[in-house]
């Protein structure tokens, strides 16, 4: 995938909630989690809100490149949820040749896993008129977005904007986590190299001493979406760029303090003309 055009606007989300939840991996009775959206993920929220169904192509989404911050990781929590348990045997869970499981067998147990208290600001760059398409859709969605899962909706306002320069705003965009008086190592991942990021003046030569600068792929993840029908759902594996900066104390707080934040932030960047048209 090519670098953005770092002066090309770009979509930006806000994504916070009480819980999320980015598979990977995941299968029958075990899902997991990601500690940072997914591509899948992503592409899955925009779908929604667009009302694309499952059967339809979403390869102009997966042409779209994704950028996050890591405002809050949040906390890993796994789940135990129980499938099939006091029910009526004609009710209980279909084995895969198609009979029913015995009384003493008909509870099946999953472990789901989530983050929990995270928040992430999203930056998507590309195709100019599919980032407009895709701002209306999420100001007013088709179907309800939700963070991974249908079980984790957003809280507050998903849609930051469509802005010009956006990887400026995705580091100097207030973060959703609580004040503090230190300088604070953030974590950034995309599906592009990070060299392109901008360095804030505060954080000094620190930044570029990491050993995770982002010029160079740290990993591979395979949340690339390739097939998404129920029936053959499959993935590609891309490369996965991560680089951490230090950035100066922007921490806006939590709740209605992060939002005045943003709202004068977002002021500031409309009367200086950074929002796109």
């Amino acid at each position: 995938m090519n670098a953005p055009d770092p002066a090309a606007p770009g979509l930006l989300l806000h994504l916070a909630g009480p819980l999320q939840s980015w598979g990977t991996r995941s299968h029958y009775n075990e899902r997991d989690t990601a500690t940072h959206p997914t591509r899948s993920g992503i592409i899955g929220l925009l779908a929604a809100c667009l009302g694309r169904t499952r059967g339809e192509p979403v390869d102009d989404l997966a042409r779209l490149s994704l950028t996050t911050r890591a405002d809050r990781p949040g906390t890993v929590l796994r789940d135990l949820h129980t499938v099939g348990g006091g029910m009526p045997p004609k009710l209980t869970v279909t084995t895969a040749e198609g009979k029913k499981r015995p009384p003493a067998q008909g509870t099946l147990l999953t472990h789901r896993s989530y983050l929990a208290d995270a928040a992430f600001t999203a930056c998507l760059t590309g195709d100019q008129h599919l980032l407009h398409a895709c701002q209306e859709a999420v100001r007013q969605p088709h179907w309800p977005p939700y963070l991974g899962r249908r079980s984790c909706p957003p809280e507050g306002p998903l849609l930051i904007g469509l802005w010009t320069h956006p990887l400026h705003h995705l580091v100097h965009l207030p973060l959703s986590r609580r004040p503090s008086n230190k300088p604070l190592r953030i974590d950034f991942h995309s599906d592009t190299p990070l060299d392109q990021l901008p360095t804030p003046h505060a954080a000094g030569e620190h930044n570029h001493t990491d050993a995770l600068d982002g010029t160079t792929a740290s990993s591979e993840i395979n949340d690339d979406p390739h097939n998404r029908t129920p029936q053959g759902r499959t993935f590609r594996t891309r490369d996965l760029y991560q680089r951490t900066l230090t950035l100066p104390g922007t921490c806006a707080g939590l709740g209605a303090a992060y939002l005045d934040a943003l709202t004068t932030y977002t002021e500031e960047t409309v009367s200086s003309k950074g929002a796109a048209q």
